[in-house]
Formats: structure tokens, sequence, C-alpha cells
């Protein structure tokens, strides 16, 4: 099982995105953990790596599993964990280039329109307007269409 951290950055009212090329879609910065690390190791490090800036004091406000079903046989083809982190403060400069995407600041009300993951709008959604943390497990087909969604606390959506 793959783990991966994120983070939302929440500053000045705008969240700090990358616009992924593959397909175009929008997402919290973070990535892959590496071996012995703990996830709030491993959330400043993607983040730095992804974005040139240091988190300062993050806290875990999502705990997730995403299942990838093949839709014919009903299997699972594959199966992660992601810690989501929320932050307000940063240290550094943020990038003029990522080398996984596009770096935009997006105003809050507009995050959740972006393109992206529909699983990622019920939980960027939830973390930027409550301090409570969320859990839950998305399962999605190999296309990353949303088959099903399970949230503790339930979603607002």
């Amino acid at each position: 099982m793959q783990r991966v951290t994120n983070c939302i950055l929440n500053h000045q009212g705008k969240m700090l995105m990358l616009k992924k090329p593959r397909r175009g879609w929008y997402v919290a910065p973070g990535g892959k953990m590496e071996q012995g690390e703990h996830i709030q190791q491993a959330v400043v490090r993607e983040f730095y790596e992804e974005t040139g800036l240091t988190l300062q004091h993050p806290q875990v406000r999502g705990v997730f599993t995403f299942l990838m079903k093949d839709e014919a046989q009903g299997e699972v083809m594959q199966e992660w964990m992601m810690f989501t982190f929320y932050c307000e403060d940063y240290s550094g400069q943020l990038l003029d280039q990522s080398s996984e995407g596009d770096l935009e600041w997006v105003e809050l009300d507009e995050v959740v329109g972006k393109p992206m993951a529909e699983g990622d709008r019920f939980y960027i959604d939830h973390i930027l307007a409550s301090r409570e943390t969320l859990y839950g497990t998305f399962t999605y087909t190999s296309d990353f269409k949303l088959l099903d969604a399970t949230l503790t606390p339930k979603s607002r959506k």
C-alpha cells in the first residue's frame, strides 16, 4: 500500500494549488512518503520539493483510503493512504517553476470549482471550513470516476 501526504496551505484567503499536466487537474501539493519517514516529515519534505516553501506547524486534518477498482471485475487494483494536512504559515520563496506542474494561489471561494478529482472536492471543502479531522474512503474506477465516498463526519455536500 502506497502512503502519501499533501497539505492545504491557506495564506491570506488563498490556497496554493498545483495544476498537474497529465489531466490538468488541481491538487494540494504533496507526494509519496519515504521508508521510515513519519507523516509530518513527509509532508514538509514533499511540499518543499514541489513548491520551495517550508511549512510551519502543519496539522493533520484528513486521513483517507483510496481504492481503484476494475469496473468489469469489481476487484481492487490499487490502494493507498493519504494524510492531508492544513497549514497557514510557511517560510521560503515560491518556486518559479515546479517539476510537478504549475503552482497557483487560488482564492478560497474558487478552489473547489477548479478541475480536480471529484473526491478532492469533498475533503478540500471540509478542511477549509472546519477544524474537525475528516476520515474517509474514496473508491474510483481506473479512469478516476468516483464510485463511492464514505466520510466521517458526513460531508456538507
